[in-house]
């Protein structure tokens, strides 16, 4: 059966040239097809979309939104498969914030570029046909949002940015990618148990979310007035989700007035439930009514804290959502 992709172009290092101050963003979608030949001998049809074109530092939860609708317009209209190219640097969270509210049979494929095209070893065309061959292949329908580089093939909810320049920056620290692609062809080598979807919110412009990183010796200074600017927090707490013992108090007050969760800083590895009890803890933050993340990292937790909020989600089922997708009984409070 000949695959049908729809491609959806947000701009990136994959389609940058040359500047005087550096390279910026000068090709589209149609040109950046056009130099992946190999393409063509896919059992595909192609059709690009610009749809936006600016790096992805730029791109906001409402762009993602509105590439969500227009890919289901794609869908409705014979799509089989999604491919969205776009800067890296946002990938770990346009991916999952994607992956939230993509119910979706046919798989949604985010690839772009380490290398722009001016460089020897631009890496764009790899991953293009790479994401394609991903896109078109019916056994990875039904998985959601996936993320295709340096043929590896990555779940939007694991996926993790860990190198600023590597063309094999892409890593899933807690589970290993979920396939390769080998000689060309996609290699499904584990299937994720189930994904949680979340409805999609019209708009989050609305709803702000904030990211707090806890350091040594941190006096909590950014917290001070976060409720009255904020309509959730998240924490990125030391290891296995601790605090300073003097923020405690703190961030229970913040947990009694908006949802707060607590993640790790670590980038892997899951926040704990109930191993330490000093004041700080992880189970005494727990009972202070923070909602612990599992092993969503804090960027992924803000993505999804921040679609539940705008979603119209009080606390309770926060802390739900966070259980179902963090890991199994790792929500909530005790």
């Amino acid at each position: 059966m000949t695959a049908s992709l729809a491609v959806f172009f947000l701009g990136g290092t994959i389609g940058m040239a040359g500047h005087r101050d550096g390279v910026v963003q000068r090709l589209g979608g149609d040109a950046l097809l056009a130099a992946v030949p190999q393409l063509a001998g896919l059992d595909a049809t192609i059709r690009a979309h610009d749809f936006r074109a600016m790096p992805s530092a730029c791109l906001t939860f409402d762009d993602i939104l509105a590439l969500v609708a227009a890919a289901e317009d794609a869908v409705a209209e014979g799509a089989t498969g999604i491919i969205v190219v776009q800067g890296t640097d946002t990938i770990e969270e346009t991916a999952f914030g994607i992956d939230l509210v993509w119910p979706h049979e046919p798989p949604m494929v985010v690839t772009g570029a380490m290398r722009n095209p001016t460089l020897p070893g631009a890496d764009g065309p790899a991953n293009l046909l790479a994401a394609a061959q991903v896109a078109g292949d019916p056994q990875f329908a039904g998985l959601g949002c996936l993320v295709v580089l340096n043929d590896q093939v990555h779940a939007a909810q694991r996926v993790r940015k860990t190198h600023s320049a590597s063309p094999a920056a892409f890593t899933s620290p807690d589970t290993g990618p979920l396939g390769h692609l080998v000689e060309g062809v996609p290699m499904l080598l584990a299937r994720p148990s189930g994904r949680t979807c979340v409805p999609r919110p019209a708009s989050t412009a609305d709803v702000r979310v904030a990211l707090v990183t806890l350091t040594l010796d941190d006096d909590g200074g950014l917290l001070t007035g976060i409720a009255a600017r904020y309509a959730g927090l998240v924490v990125a707490g030391f290891g296995v989700g601790h605090a300073p013992a003097a923020l405690a108090e703190p961030l229970g007050q913040l947990a009694r007035r908006m949802p707060v969760v607590l993640a790790s800083r670590t980038g892997a590895g899951s926040v704990f439930r109930h191993t330490y009890g000093f004041p700080g803890s992880e189970t005494d933050l727990r009972k202070r009514g923070l909602i612990a993340a599992g092993f969503l990292d804090p960027y992924k937790a803000r993505v999804l804290l921040r679609l539940l909020l705008a979603g119209g989600a009080d606390t309770a089922a926060v802390a739900d959502t966070f259980a179902a997708v963090g890991g199994p009984s790792f929500g909530g409070t005790e």
